[in-house]
């Protein structure tokens, strides 16, 4: 079993900001996976799958951004993840705009949805997928994080999530992560 998280934030307002790269990448997976998200349960909305007999969830938490560990260790709990088997994708200001970065652990740098993640987890040894948002910008973090995404920037980062969102698919396909590191990492 497979679980795919996509960080974000849950309000309409929200949709369109550089914060919710996340869900923006998971939302292109259920497509890809021909499934919807339809269920709410453990504070986020899921959709449910199957790839090669594995079962597959995709999660977007409704915790709020910096919250979202709340919602991943309980689906965690309730569905038993293997070590592993647990991916979430997310915008990283740390990251040019136009790459992609997939690694299989580490810190949570700047970003406060993967800090909780680690912290309600108690380990950062998880697979992740990072969306690179970082751009020049006069504006405070929290500002930009939470500003909307122009046209200009959606050339960019189209492809990327486009990108991402096939990782996750060869991810829930069996592929061994390290191969899907060297297929999808991106640098614009």
């Amino acid at each position: 079993m497979y679980l795919v998280v996509g960080l974000g934030n849950p309000e309409k307002k929200y949709f369109n900001t550089f914060h919710n790269m996340g869900f923006m990448v998971v939302d292109r997976l259920v497509e890809k996976l021909g499934v919807e998200f339809n269920k709410g349960e453990c504070r986020a909305v899921t959709a449910h799958a199957r790839v090669n007999g594995e079962k597959v969830i995709v999660a977007k938490p409704v915790t709020y951004m910096n919250l979202s560990g709340e919602a991943v260790q309980e689906l965690c709990h309730r569905y038993k993840i293997e070590k592993g088997h647990l991916i979430v994708v997310y915008d990283d200001v740390d990251i040019p705009i136009g790459n992609l970065r997939i690694r299989v652990n580490g810190s949570a740098g700047t970003h406060n949805g993967m800090k909780n993640i680690v912290q309600m987890l108690s380990t950062d040894d998880f697979p992740r997928v990072r969306v690179g948002i970082g751009k020049e910008t006069p504006m405070p973090l929290i500002d930009f994080v939470l500003s909307q995404v122009t046209d200009d920037d959606h050339t960019a980062l189209d492809p990327v999530l486009d990108a991402a969102a096939s990782a996750l698919y060869d991810f829930v396909n069996g592929a061994d992560i390290d191969k899907v590191m060297q297929k999808y990492n991106l640098r614009a």
